[in-house]
């Protein structure tokens, strides 16, 4: 994220019991009208935030 020295990195996951129970929940968080907003004015550069995908590979 090429972070400077008066930055903060913040790492952050969430847990869904199911692709597609993330699914629903993606498309409800999407339409949410709080979410419709100016992102020049975001306090952060979008563009550096990295979002992933992973399989899971060890059931617990």
């Amino acid at each position: 994220v090429q972070a400077k020295d008066d930055e903060v990195v913040i790492f952050a996951w969430v847990v869904y019991e199911s692709r597609r129970s993330r699914d629903a929940v993606m498309a409800k968080v999407m339409a949410d009208e709080r979410l419709k907003m100016d992102w020049s004015k975001m306090p952060f550069d979008g563009k550096r935030m990295i979002f992933g995908g992973f399989q899971p590979f060890i059931e617990l």
